[in-house]
């Protein structure tokens, strides 16, 4: 398989070196954790031949004996060697069982340096804290982003390689697959996978039949607001009984699994949090077109997914934008904030009508502070300027070429 330098991720990686953290690298199956981790043990060892790295992948053979806790503790210790730098690097550390009592142990020791995969709905971001006593550090791994794309598939048209990303996304494990068809059973099977592995299994749900319908519920109205009573009514509507609660907690078991990322609304002008009507937007778009085919496309839509995980993989934290006037509510598709400057965003296809351009900048021309206002679309073009817009083509912003 063909490997790129992830320099995004490494570099983190490389700035908590030696730090007293338990380092964890979070993200969706096959997005690249353990290749990662390949990468900086080999940087570890150019940076000291010397070093002692202790590697251990849990899926293997070799090590099915430390799936016992008391064995993994006895393997870790009779390889420590106090006048070197010690690496513990572990991948899939949930199947060892009672594993965070283990790893919390060998961090009280304070002497590893400890790096941890997994399967994510064992490792939760909001789990941490719980699981490891210690302090933790959250390596966020997503697929391959568009630039990550253009180093995997080398081309000058921009514009092709991005229509090319939107369908075939950035879970690169589907690349090794030469007819489209047959990369579309990998990522099917992927989300399969994460779902009756993943969810149902660390969830307890009693329903994978109605997860599977949620999540392809999620999945073609990406970019939707989405109430959860609606859902709820949909499927009864059609014959399959559920109600608001059920749907809430299959809807978190998704997102906590990495699959999709929910979005809070945010009024502007009042400044403050709405709970009600979040958007959801999955991990890698190629999902769900390896689900539900181009079945209801709305490519403005599907940008606009892109979009949002771009801006939580740029570190941004990102919010739906409300603005309310009188009797009417505009929405403002992202607030992003990132060191607290706030950027308006409206994410489009194609704005060549001057009605559909009206349509996008409006919204953004109602708000009234001075912080920056951006269109993305696909215009092919260089950027340009509406009224103090910045319209930015969306595949020249998504490469690094344009920036806000």
């Amino acid at each position: 398989m063909k490997l790129i330098e992830r320099d995004f991720y490494l570099n983190k990686l490389k700035r908590v070196v030696n730090t007293p953290d338990t380092k964890v690298i979070t993200g969706i199956r096959r997005c690249g954790k353990s290749k990662l981790m390949d990468r900086f043990i080999e940087f570890l060892k150019e940076e000291d031949k010397d070093n002692n790295i202790i590697r251990i992948k849990l899926t293997l053979k070799e090590f099915e004996s430390l799936k016992d806790a008391n064995n993994f503790y006895e393997y870790v210790s009779s390889k420590y060697q106090a006048d070197k730098s010690n690496y513990l690097l572990v991948d899939e550390i949930q199947l060892c069982k009672d594993f965070e009592n283990v790893i919390n142990s060998l961090y009280e020791e304070e002497k590893y340096d400890i790096y941890l995969t997994g399967s994510n709905a064992f490792l939760l971001s909001s789990d941490l804290a719980t699981l490891f006593g210690g302090r933790t550090y959250e390596l966020a791994m997503f697929p391959f982003s568009f630039q990550e794309y253009l180093k995997y598939f080398p081309q000058e048209d921009i514009n092709k390689a991005f229509d090319d990303y939107v369908v075939r996304g950035g879970l690169a494990g589907s690349y090794l697959y030469k007819e489209q068809e047959d990369a579309k059973k990998y990522l099917y099977s992927l989300v399969k996978t994460t779902i009756t592995k993943d969810v149902v299994k660390k969830f307890k749900l009693e329903n994978e039949d109605l997860l599977n319908m949620i999540s392809e519920f999620l999945m073609d109205n990406v970019g939707n607001k989405t109430s959860i009573r609606n859902i709820a009514n949909t499927l009864t509507s059609n014959s399959y009984k559920t109600n608001d609660k059920t749907v809430g907690n299959y809807i978190y078991s998704l997102c906590k699994s990495f699959l999709f990322y929910a979005f809070t609304r945010y009024d502007i002008k009042g400044k403050k949090y709405l709970e009600s009507d979040k958007k959801y937007y999955l991990v890698d778009v190629s999902l769900r077109f390896a689900i539900l085919g181009h079945k209801n496309m709305d490519y403005g839509h599907i940008y606009e997914n892109i979009v949002a995980i771009e801006l939580l993989r740029r570190g941004y934290e990102v919010y739906v934008g409300i603005l309310k006037e009188r009797d009417k509510e505009r929405e403002i598709d992202f607030v992003a904030i990132k060191d607290g400057v706030k950027t308006y965003i409206q994410v489009s296809d194609d704005i060549s009508k001057l009605e559909t351009r009206e349509r996008e900048i409006m919204p953004l021309l109602s708000i009234k502070d001075a912080y920056p206002k951006i269109l993305l679309a696909n215009t092919k073009h260089e950027d340009s300027q509406i009224e103090g817009v910045k319209v930015i083509d969306i595949a020249r912003w998504l490469s690094g070429i344009s920036q806000f």
